[in-house]
Formats: structure tokens, C-alpha cells, sequence
């Protein structure tokens, strides 16, 4: 054999090697990978071969689904109350995949979940029926917060202090799922991701804000907890007019006739003088002020809930004045309606947070669970003393100060109002924000609630968290305690 065979003959041996090495990699290193791609179509054909399991809410599906009439896809996705229901299912398309609950839960919805089955047909490969997806989420709360928010473009969150099951979780502009949920929906797919307005965005969950005088509740907090005041009715060392920290800036309050020189916690809170609490948040230092924000939730990049929330921020790295800026819920600090009404949520139950989640439970097809919200646990975030403290402060807002449209009958109702700036040197509309609680003094029922209303067509002199967040969030907690 001359050289030149010789090497055409390796080189030849060597290809099939490499042949042989590749397929063997794909059969029996990748062959999971690529079976359970996303890109296989016949993981979409498996999927939508029988109806999906459902997504519920106080025992009624919210979802469904139907026959499709041509292709190889024997089902599509329908939802009821789709607009409504949005911020809490998410949608199942088969084209564009799943999102929220839908993709979350997947396999469990479309029967392909191990844990639906038992030992001998995971070994065998027997198909499942489907499970469903329990959610905590009350119907007469969702559809308050929804008819509320109306045409604004804003978002709520309503839980239950007790057990942090999440009541209500709305998010307007919304958008119908079914529209999106087949093959051929690609115009109704454009029209919703290229819409200004962003109607598939969870802003109850994935659009953290500056949440302005809110987030005084956190400062006035961490002053009670670091023993900085005493009490809420302990007169504050709080000038009025208050300079910021090196600089000639002057924080003004938004009623330059309130008695806020010098006022309480309580005074402040009614009055919402930014004096008393950029003044506090630079006495205690943004190091105080961040621990007990994160206590609440703050920095949390593993919010979950099961949805994970984009994270609310308390910042770092800052000067004197910038701390002070914090104070009022401005400079960096941003969150989410989830994380206010978080915080209303802990000061409501006696200082301790237990878990926000929207499933209750998850079942097979014959109704056994296999998975139960008796998994989530609590947190002490503050003392007793303190959430007692702050929410008789709250009361006092919403009695006698700026929460007036939040009040409701037969009720304890604790709120405070937030107006946020927005825009370069606030330039472009105020945001309107509102957190409260609400008990039920005859029944013992009760209700944590965040709202915020990005833009509401209204001229800026007429946007105020009382004005209009704080009658959604009477509406919520209204139907909360029914």
C-alpha cells in the first residue's frame, strides 16, 4: 500500500471514529436533553394531545380547553375571564410557549409530571392524566381591584396577613390569553408585545416603582426598632424646613402649612412630612435603614410566589443627602405592589410575615395533592410593639389624615399614601400609591393591600395616592371582608 492510500485509509478510519463518537454522545449523553428540548415538536404534539388540567379559583376552573379543527395539535388553551385572570394564570400558547402558573405548573397541567405518577409508570412510561393548579385567590377581590383600576395603567395586590395567601392580583392594561394560546395568532402576538402600554407586563410583580411616602412606613420602622424614638407619639428632632445633609437642598413637604417641625411618627404619617422622615433615615444611616428593609423584602432576588417578582430595591453606596432622599421612598429605592402590600402585611399580623403565594394546592386527577400551601412558613420582621405601634399611626392616616377614601365601615382600616415622583427632575406624571390593612372587628377577617397607579389620564395637580389608589384598595379589602 503506497503512502498516499495509507493516509486517505487513516484519515478515512478516523471520520468514522468520530462518526461513531458523535452518535454515541447524542444517543446516550444528549438524547434526554434533545428529547426534552423545546424545540421538539413532538413535545408541543405530546402536550396538546388531551385536554390540559386547569388552573382554579374557588373551585371553578379559569381555564379550559378545545378542540382544535386541523393540524397535529388535537387541543389549544381557552381561559374564562381571560383579561381578568391574566396577571395570576399567565398563558399556555403553542407557539410561544407558557408563562406564569401555565409554565410553572406545565407538567403537572399537561400530565407529564412524574410526581402524577406512580413508580411502576415512571418506569413504564404511561401517560398521566393531568393535574390542576388550586390558587388562593378570591373571585369577589380580583374583580373589585380589575373594575377599579378600570382604564388606568396600574396594579394591586391584596394578601392575607395570616397565611400570605395571596387574595387578589391585578394588573391593568391586561390582555385575553386565548387570543395568543394557538399556532396561527401571530398578528394578536405583535399587537401585544409592541403595544406601548404593555399589556402582558405583571406590574403586580415585574414592575418595581419608587414607592414615595409608602416606604415611610419602613423608615418609621426601623426608628422604633433601632430605639432611635420610642413611640409613635415621641416628638421627633425634625426641622422645618430640613436641608439635606451637606447641601443647600431643601426637602419640602407637600402641605407647607402642616405641623410637621418637630412632629411625631403619628403627626408625620397623617401629615406626610417629608422633613420628620428624610431627617430620620439620615440619623439612623442607609446601613439601619437597609437592614430592616430587607427584612420586609427589600433585595430579595428570589422573591417567589411561585411567580418570581422582579426584585424591590434598597440601595447602597450612598452619601448623607441621597439616604435622606431614601427616607421618603425616592433617590434609588424602588418595589413592587407586591412588596407594599408585604409590608401592610406584616405590621397587620403583629410584626410577622408569613410567605405571599398564590397556590393553595396542587392535585392529581383523582383530587389527592401532591403538593400543599401547609409548606410555607413565617418570618418575625418587627416587634409586636412596633407593628402595634404603626398600625394604631396607620388608623390615624386613615381617620384623620391623608387615606380618607380608604375608610370603611364596621372596620379597622390602616393606610398610607405615597406620590411618587417620576421622570427627570420629575418631570413627567407623579406615580399615586396606597398600603393598608383592613380587620374586621366583628368577624376577625382581614386584609393586606398595595396599590399604585402608573398614569391615570389625570392632570398632575390631581394625582394623589388618595385620591386615586386609595379607592381601589377600599374596594379590595371591602370584598375581602364580606
Amino acid at each position: 500500500m503506497n503512502k498516499t492510500i495509507r493516509h486517505a485509509a487513516v484519515f478515512s478510519l478516523l471520520l468514522v471514529l468520530a462518526l461513531l463518537v458523535q452518535a454515541t454522545w447524542v444517543q446516550a449523553y444528549r438524547a434526554e436533553a434533545l428529547t426534552d428540548g423545546s424545540n421538539n415538536r413532538r413535545n408541543t404534539i405530546a402536550k396538546y394531545a388531551q385536554p390540559l388540567g386547569d388552573i382554579v379559583v374557588a373551585g371553578a376552573p379559569v381555564t379550559g380547553s378545545s378542540r382544535t379543527r386541523s393540524g397535529d395539535l388535537a387541543y389549544r388553551r381557552t381561559y374564562t375571564d381571560g383579561e381578568l385572570y391574566a396577571p395570576v394564570t399567565g398563558y399556555s400558547s403553542q407557539a410561544y410557549g407558557a408563562t406564569q402558573l401555565e409554565g410553572i405548573y406545565g407538567e403537572v397541567l399537561d400530565g407529564s409530571a412524574n410526581r402524577l405518577k406512580n413508580p411502576l409508570d415512571v418506569l413504564t412510561g404511561k401517560p398521566e392524566r393531568p393535574g390542576d393548579v388550586l390558587t388562593t385567590i378570591d373571585p369577589a377581590v380580583q374583580k373589585a381591584g380589575y373594575e377599579a383600576l378600570g382604564d388606568n395603567k396600574g396594579a394591586a395586590v391584596a394578601i392575607d396577613p395570616k397565611t400570605g395567601r395571596i387574595l387578589g392580583m391585578v394588573s391593568t392594561p391586561s390582555y385575553d390569553p386565548s387570543t395568543i394560546s394557538g399556532t396561527h395568532d401571530g398578528d394578536a402576538w405583535k399587537r401585544l408585545t409592541e403595544s406601548k402600554d404593555q399589556p402582558m407586563l405583571n406590574r403586580a410583580l415585574r414592575q418595581p416603582l419608587p414607592p414615595g411616602s409608602t416606604f415611610k412606613l419602613v423608615v418609621a420602622a426601623a426608628a422604633l426598632e433601632d430605639g432611635l424614638y420610642s413611640s409613635v407619639d415621641e416628638r421627633t428632632d425634625s426641622p422645618s424646613p430640613y436641608t439635606l445633609p451637606n447641601t443647600r437642598t431643601v426637602l419640602p413637604n407637600e402641605n407647607p402649612s402642616a405641623p410637621c417641625e418637630n412632629a411625631s411618627i403619628r403627626t408625620a404619617l397623617r401629615y406626610s412630612c417629608n422633613n420628620v422622615f428624610g431627617k430620620m433615615a439620615a440619623d439612623l444611616g442607609q446601613e439601619k435603614v437597609r437592614a430592616t428593609a430587607e427584612k420586609f423584602g427589600f433585595n430579595d432576588a428570589e422573591q417567589d410566589v411561585p411567580v418570581r417578582a422582579t426584585k424591590s430595591v434598597y440601595p447602597s453606596g450612598m452619601d448623607a443627602a441621597q439616604t435622606a432622599l431614601t427616607g421618603i421612598g425616592q433617590f434609588d429605592v424602588t418595589a413592587t405592589p407586591l412588596q407594599m402590600a408585604m409590608v401592610s402585611a406584616a405590621l397587620a399580623n403583629d410584626g410577622i410575615m408569613a410567605d405571599p403565594h398564590m397556590v393553595s394546592k396542587v392535585v392529581d386527577a383523582d383530587g389527592s395533592t401532591v403538593e400543599s400551601d401547609e409548606e410555607t412558613g413565617s418570618e418575625r420582621i418587627v416587634s409586636s410593639s412596633t407593628a402595634r405601634q404603626l398600625r394604631s399611626a396607620m388608623v390615624t392616616v386613615v381617620e384623620d389624615g391623608t387615606g380618607a377614601n380608604a375608610r370603611i365601615d364596621g372596620a379597622e382600616v390602616g393606610g398610607k399614601t405615597g406620590t411618587a415622583q417620576h421622570g427627570e427632575n420629575n418631570s413627567k406624571t407623579p406615580y399615586a400609591w396606597f398600603t393598608s390593612y383592613a380587620k374586621d372587628t366583628a368577624g376577625g377577617d382581614e386584609v393586606a393591600v398595595a396599590v399604585i397607579i402608573e398614569d391615570s389620564g389625570a392632570e398632575r395637580s390631581e394625582v394623589s395616592g388618595n385620591g386615586l389608589a386609595a379607592p381601589v384598595a377600599q374596594k379590595m379589602m371591602r370584598a375581602a371582608l364580606r
